[in-house]
């Protein structure tokens, strides 16, 4: 097989249905459910008997539950995809195709479900995209590259080269025979962000937008938005502190409390966005999954 597809599923049974269900056959399928309450694994086992099922007794998150997949993965390219990310017809087989020879992984077309753009592609996280991202100016200047400087895909339309894709949709080469695995550190948000960085010392990363996946962003996360946003900003904290250090790490913390801030202040402090930035900003380990 030459495309070994690795679904990690946490209580989306439907949008796990779509995602299972839009797979060739021709393609390995390995399914690691993080211990769903919602009949996800039942449903591999019923409605498709073809995919091996790895369940695990505890959520280990998104990283973790990759790296037992790749495990078990036969394939030459593995394929991560998120249970809510559906493929259309052989983009799959097209964004292997778009593989060049200097790659080591690729990451093809998000898109939301009425088909416009979905930002997946990046260049390198640094601490002024950090910035940027916290204090607004990607927003209020999303055609800049000076004050947007992190979302590429729509700068791309034709495909290319870049620092990162998403690992909703991470195509990968084997490395000396074997899959780069996620730094278990990480539990949700940023390990992407971080094994896209260590991709990148053995090749180059590419963007296929004429590979296209409908992304459902956020299905498994929607219910408690606020931890997402705590793990997302913890995620980014951990990467510093790996790559750049702990005082980046620190300057980064800091960067997030102040972004959390700002939507408070222009919340007024009692809507529900700024209720929510409440709890970021007072988040701490214990409130959050390791």
């Amino acid at each position: 097989m030459r495309v070994s597809v690795l679904v990690v599923s946490y209580n989306t049974k439907d949008q796990l249905r779509r995602c299972l269900a839009a797979i060739e056959p021709h393609h390995e399928i390995i399914v690691v459910d993080n211990a769903s309450q919602d009949g996800s694994a039942e449903l591999v086992q019923s409605e498709f008997p073809h995919a091996k099922l790895i369940q695990s007794p505890t959520n280990l998150g998104f990283g973790r539950a990759n790296n037992l997949g790749l495990a078990e993965a036969t394939g030459e390219l593995a394929l991560l995809l998120n249970s809510d990310a559906y493929a259309h017809p052989v983009a799959i087989d097209l964004l292997a195709d778009g593989l060049q020879p200097q790659d080591v992984a690729a990451g093809g077309r998000l898109q939301n479900l009425d088909g416009t753009l979905q930002e997946s592609a990046c260049a390198e996280l640094t601490l002024w995209a950090v910035f940027c991202e916290q204090t607004f100016l990607e927003k209020l200047f999303p055609g800049s590259q000076g004050f947007s400087p992190y979302w590429q895909s729509s700068r791309l339309p034709k495909g290319g080269e870049v620092e990162q894709v998403m690992g909703a949709c991470l195509l990968m080469r084997r490395v000396n025979g074997e899959f780069l695995r996620f730094d278990p550190r990480f539990f949700l948000y940023a390990e992407d962000t971080e094994l896209c960085k260590r991709l990148r010392g053995h090749g180059t990363i590419r963007y296929v937008p004429e590979a296209i996946f409908d992304h459902e962003l956020g299905a498994s996360s929607s219910s408690s938005r606020w931890k997402s946003v705590a793990l997302y900003n913890r995620g980014k904290e951990l990467y510093f502190s790996i790559h750049a250090g702990p005082l980046a790490s620190r300057v980064c913390w800091g960067l997030n409390r102040l972004g959390a801030i700002l939507r408070i202040v222009t919340g007024l402090g009692v809507t529900p966005k700024a209720r929510l930035f409440w709890k970021v900003l007072f988040a701490r380990a214990k409130h959050l999954p390791q």
